[in-house]
């Protein structure tokens, strides 16, 4: 049984996290595959780097990080989506914990999609 200060030490941190989560299309939104097939490749620590890293640079105001279920390419997993509004969404593929936070610095904080970890740069016939 947990001592109530750590029970509200962990709500805290949680509504943080639920926070992140909350829906607004003025925001950037990183969209995580976290259907079985993500989650099997590696998709948790993905999340986790970028929920941990949103918070820690301080774009929660204006970057939500979600989760979502199967997106359909399943050989590419883990995968990220990126939504900016007015951009064309950004879709990175086989991604890891070093990977994600990569593309915070780079694309999230510096504006630069980060090419060669795309579906764009994957071979494909």
């Amino acid at each position: 049984m947990k001592s109530l200060e750590e029970l509200r030490a962990i709500r805290e941190k949680m509504q943080n996290q639920v926070s992140l989560r909350a829906e607004d299309h003025t925001h950037t939104r990183v969209v995580v595959g976290m259907a079985t097939c993500g989650i099997a490749s590696g998709a948790r620590p993905v999340l986790t780097t970028l929920s941990n890293l949103v918070q820690e640079k301080g774009l929660t105001d204006k970057v939500s990080v979600t989760q979502t279920g199967c997106i359909g390419l399943c050989q590419y997993e883990p995968i990220v989506e990126i939504m900016e509004p007015g951009k064309p969404k950004v879709t990175y593929i086989k991604m890891n914990p070093d990977k994600a936070a990569e593309i915070v610095e780079r694309h999230l904080i510096g504006g630069h999609v980060v090419e060669s970890y795309t579906l764009n740069s994957a071979d494909i016939k």
